[in-house]
């Protein structure tokens, strides 16, 4: 025996309304075909739903259990409805974004201005700063991080979005003044810049190729919390840095900057979407994260 589930549905529906009239004005069918479907639903049942009279309706002790699995499929069924809607609605008002300052160079100025363009109605505020901000207290709506997993916290959501992938990177000038390493140990001779992650304290460096590990700490004379400024630095020949190669893209390009033991990789950190955990988001966030999905939602 196969149910078909949209008759579920209208069996809940008449019981709702109260009535055949009623809910066949809901459900936009004529009465017929709503009494019609109702005791083709009885009969692959087997037993009455409803006992029928010119007056009134009766649910029966079997239409009772039926009628409490067809208002949860009824209830699923208007909430997936009400999503739907609520993704189609015209993002207007307020969103406010809190992102690292360097991550605008991550191509997030293609999709501002694509967002800006295509939901006039949204005012953007665009929080640029390195510091951990509190989404619920100061009312952010999204929030963008780097980390290799965020701390667990019931009132918000965090999507992945990306990953950023670090290599190391040295001018040409540079290599050509203290040599190229062609092991990490010899990166102890050479001057390593070193990023500050969100603890406050200096990232070490963990290599792999393989089954081959090291790990060792940048002993540069600078650590910052900066990859744009690093990578900068690394430009004009102050030492070898770890960057992600969507921030060392152009000055690759440009001859600035070139690979440092390619063969040798170091840990991915996941860029996050955090958002307060509601059910359903407004339409302008929902818009922003799929923008933001689009532009960097690959691997690089």
């Amino acid at each position: 025996m196969k149910l078909d589930a949209n008759d579920l549905l209208l069996f809940a529906l008449i019981m709702e309304t109260g009535s055949f009239a009623r809910a066949a004005e809901r459900a936009g069918l004529p009465r017929s075909t709503l009494s019609r479907r109702l005791t083709a639903l009885e009969a692959k049942l087997g037993e009455r739903l409803l006992s029928r009279s010119t007056r009134r309706l009766s649910i029966t002790e079997f239409g009772e259990r039926i009628l409490d699995h067809a208002k949860r499929l009824l209830e699923e069924t208007e909430a997936a409805t009400a999503i739907a809607q609520h993704r189609q609605a015209t993002p207007r008002g307020v969103l406010r974004v809190s992102m690292p300052p360097d991550f605008v160079e991550l191509d997030l100025t293609r999709l501002l201005l694509q967002y800006a363009a295509t939901y006039p109605e949204v005012r953007l505020e665009l929080d640029l700063s390195p510091r951990r901000v509190d989404l619920l207290a100061e009312r952010f709506d999204i929030a963008i991080r780097a980390a290799s997993r965020l701390p667990d916290d019931a009132g918000l959501v965090a999507r992945q979005i990306s990953r950023l992938d670090n290599r190391l990177y040295a001018s040409p000038a540079y290599l050509a003044r203290y040599g190229e390493p062609t092991s990490p140990d010899d990166l102890a001779r050479h001057v390593c810049l070193g990023l500050i992650g969100g603890n406050g304290e200096a990232i070490p460096w963990r290599l792999s190729r393989g089954d081959e590990s090291w790990e060792g700490m940048p002993n540069g004379p600078l650590a910052a919390n900066s990859p744009a400024l690093q990578r900068d630095l690394a430009a004009h020949g102050l030492g070898i840095v770890a960057l992600d190669q969507r921030f060392a893209g152009t000055r690759v390009a440009e001859g600035l900057l070139r690979r440092v033991l390619p063969d040798w990789q170091l840990p991915g950190i996941t860029l996050w979407c955090v958002t307060p955990g509601r059910r359903l988001l407004p339409a302008r966030t929902t818009a922003f994260i799929d923008l933001l999905r689009g532009v960097l939602g690959h691997a690089p």
